[in-house]
């Protein structure tokens, strides 16, 4: 049995092409856009007892590496994708209990656009999303919506910060009593009880009110991935949960114990915001098997470095075909995409060459191989140094047989250490993710 709390999994992944490439690929590389591989794959999590399913999203085709979007369409990493935000309602049609996160960028919506949307979608999925608050990275995005590059880094955050202050003010526009359906008075809802926002800022102006009513959550769960400081400052001052990938048990705990710092600066409780450490778990019915796995993997050494740097391309918009792969990075690059994931690939490298790192890196925060009761036996140990909440597995692109190893092998596994719900005893998200 386990000396850890029970923690949390959650699922990061995208609408986009399943594993292609594989065993039993089935119709599914051509069929997902039709959303059924994605409705099989959260049936399967709620069951399991995972808390949510996270979509992430990019707005653009990316061509930044060599100057073309060869390698992004030829591995189908961020190219083609559906945007998450309407697939919400059709995953929570398909179950009960499950929260789904959607990501949606500050910088390209206006504040009541996306308030009005996604209260819509807590209406609808009956209090069960999240949304996944980002401020985006890519200046091919911008020029998707008409500029020529986004907002420098900071800016961005400082637009973001006013952006969730019109929400709330938008989202509390009406009282939870507002709506009376009175048939003596005639009054379907009370005017008195719904407010104007009358917001005017530096980078957003809104009158408000909302026209949908107050939604079961209020508010949606605000999930976050700061890593910067000045992104750790907005996840630990707005969000109900954090992603992050920080390098090892030290690392791990060093993020969580900093976010729950900053939280408590700002006046929160720290046990409010529950933090996720991304995991690739290789898993196989045995050890030895897992580990041959696990070898394989990194045997495709050309496969995983056009992979890696197609994703460092997309997300920090740095084009490595400018630099030898066979030594390092050099040290004056820099970007005003994701920062804080610059810094932690610098950290990873070490004094490797790009084509050593990337060719063996893999998203994770710690390595976990083994057989189902063996990874949950490593997850346990982590989360017993770590100290909380719970871990976010990324598997790109997904395949079948991969979920079916995580929510029919390593999820018994924890439920057998008591490491992981069997049951959802609340309503909504929040309610549900705050519950331990």
């Amino acid at each position: 049995m386990s000396s850890a709390d029970p923690f949390r999994l959650g699922w990061f992944g995208n609408i986009a092409s399943p594993e292609w490439k594989n065993a039993y690929p089935g119709n599914d590389a051509r069929q997902w856009t039709n959303g059924r591989f994605y409705v099989d794959m959260v049936r399967n999590m709620e069951r399991a007892g995972f808390d949510f399913m996270m979509l992430e999203d990019s707005l653009m085709v990316p061509d930044i590496y060599a100057g073309t979007a060869e390698l992004e369409l030829k591995h189908a990493r961020y190219a083609p994708k559906l945007d998450p935000v309407p697939i919400v309602s059709m995953l929570a049609y398909a179950t009960r209990h499950i929260g789904i996160v959607a990501t949606a960028s500050t910088t390209f919506y206006h504040p009541y656009h996306l308030a009005r949307q996604f209260s819509t979608l807590d209406h609808v999925t009956e209090g069960r999303v999240g949304w996944n608050v980002v401020t985006s990275s890519e200046d091919r995005a911008a020029q998707n919506y008409g500029l020529d590059a986004l907002p420098e880094h900071d800016l961005r955050y400082e637009m973001a910060e006013e952006f969730l202050e019109v929400t709330d003010a938008l989202w509390n526009s009406w009282d939870a009593d507002a709506i009376v359906a009175d048939r003596e008075t005639g009054y379907y809802a009370d005017f008195r009880k719904v407010h104007t926002v009358d917001h005017v800022g530096k980078h957003y102006r809104s009158r408000g009110p909302l026209n949908t009513p107050r939604s079961p959550q209020g508010r949606p769960v605000i999930c976050q991935a700061g890593g910067s400081p000045r992104g750790r400052d907005f996840a630990a001052r707005n969000a109900d949960m954090l992603l992050n990938i920080p390098n090892g048990i030290e690392g791990m705990k060093n993020y969580r114990d900093d976010i729950r710092r900053r939280a408590a600066g700002f006046g929160r409780n720290p046990d409010e915001i529950k933090t996720f450490f991304v995991i690739y778990p290789m898993i196989a019915p045995t050890d030895e098997e897992a580990r041959a796995k696990n070898e394989a993997w990194y045997a495709r050494e050309q496969h995983n470095l056009e992979v890696q740097l197609a994703h460092f391309a997309a997300t920090m918009e740095i084009d490595f075909s400018r630099f030898d792969l066979d030594a390092p990075i050099p040290e004056d690059v820099t970007t005003n995409g994701h920062q804080s994931q610059l810094e932690n690939w610098r950290r990873s490298l070490g004094g490797k060459t790009i084509r050593e790192g990337m060719s063996r890196m893999r998203v994770q925060s710690i390595e976990l191989v083994g057989s189902p009761d063996t990874v949950a036996a490593q997850l346990d140990e982590a989360m017993q140094e770590v100290g909380g909440d719970g871990f976010l597995i990324y598997g790109q692109p997904i395949s079948r047989e991969y979920v079916a190893e995580m929510t029919d092998g390593l999820c018994p596994a924890l439920q057998r250490r008591g490491l992981l719900r069997t049951e959802f005893s609340h309503p909504t998200f929040r309610e549900n993710l705050r519950s331990f």
